[in-house]
């Protein structure tokens, strides 16, 4: 599935600010014991997780994206207010209409601002950074707002103990902008979906199933973990190392791979699949959970206020989960 030679990419997009958000309510494994028949052992055995964030009854995506916007621009010192376009990648808003963030524009009273949300499960993040960078490109927009944001415990089912252990709550926000240059920070990127396995990872809405293989969930989020696992370790891992064959760079190339934190079991198996170094790689997972949308940006954003991601670095982002969907990025770190 590898490409023989560099894949022709254009951009002239740069992230000038990044800020995070996660609530002060901490669901720990010990917690969970109390509500399912699981185990701190267990749970850190076979995903990483140690503990996990929940948002308050009444704390919702849009309180996270915002409170994800103010950590950057406190940090930052940047202007949002001429923020041209907004997408927000999130599987759990508000509200189906108004979206998320058309709360975050009117929040901030950003006029002649686009808004869209983007529903792209786990490779959100990742599948918003490559909508933000061809808006860019195409001129049509100058600054554009990307966060990845997520409610997840408020569908959890906190009876199941296969998927109420791996699930919290979070929000990252990215600023990019046109670069002054015109020479962008995006090397590559990639993107695959496998339609045909959505029902291996689903939440219902207007249909009670996925086709012949769903359930009636309530709402609730239904994974077939080990067909996900199986997926990952494969699929996921072809589309990485395509990702790399398009961006033309080796393995040891990369500075730091952020995969989506969805168990640490599945990016101990990707580093080993594609030949990057496990300490190369970046996970918000042991004290986050899985945060679908929010997990790449957290963890970008922990490496950052530690000191540990640097300005000229070479970046792999790659995001994977719902759908079946992964979407990447190859991108040069200027902050």
């Amino acid at each position: 599935m590898s490409v023989s030679k560099p894949f022709p990419f254009r951009s002239n997009a740069v992230v000038t600010a990044i800020g995070s958000y996660v609530p002060e309510r901490v669901l720990t494994n010990g917690d969970l014991e109390k509500l399912v028949d699981t185990s701190d052992e267990w749970i850190v055995q076979r995903t990483g997780i140690k503990e996990r964030r929940i948002a308050a009854d009444n704390q919702f995506a849009s309180d996270l994206s915002i409170a994800a916007v103010d950590d950057m621009i406190r940090r930052y010192g940047v202007t949002v207010e001429d923020v041209d376009y907004i997408i927000v990648a999130t599987s759990t808003p508000d509200t189906v209409f108004p979206s998320v963030a058309s709360r975050v524009q009117a929040h901030y009273g950003m006029k002649d601002c686009g808004a869209a949300d983007m529903q792209a499960a786990c490779a959100g993040f990742t599948a918003a950074i490559q909508l933000a960078s061809g808006l860019l490109l195409s001129g049509a927009h100058r600054k554009v707002l990307v966060i990845g944001a997520e409610t997840l415990s408020k569908i959890t089912d906190y009876t199941d103990r296969t998927t109420c252990i791996l699930f919290g709550d979070g929000a990252g926000a990215v600023l990019m902008e046109t670069a002054a240059d015109g020479q962008g920070d995006l090397l590559a990127a990639y993107a695959r979906t496998d339609g045909d396995r959505g029902h291996l990872l689903y939440r219902c809405a207007l249909s009670p199933a996925i086709g012949e293989h769903g359930i009636l969930t309530n709402g609730y989020i239904v994974q077939n973990g080990r067909e996900v696992y199986r997926w990952a370790i494969s699929e996921v891992a072809e589309g990485i190392n395509a990702l790399l064959d398009r961006g033309g760079l080796s393995p040891s190339e990369v500075d730091w791979f952020i995969p989506h934190s969805a168990n640490m079991r599945i990016i101990e198996a990707l580093c080993e699949r594609t030949g990057i170094a496990l300490d190369r790689a970046l996970s918000s997972i042991k004290h986050f959970g899985n945060t679908s949308a929010a997990s790449i940006p957290l963890a970008i954003d922990e490496a950052v206020k530690a000191g540990s991601v640097r300005p000229g670095q070479l970046m792999l982002l790659y995001g994977f989960g719902g759908g079946l969907t992964q979407a990447g990025v190859i991108l040069r770190w200027s902050l």
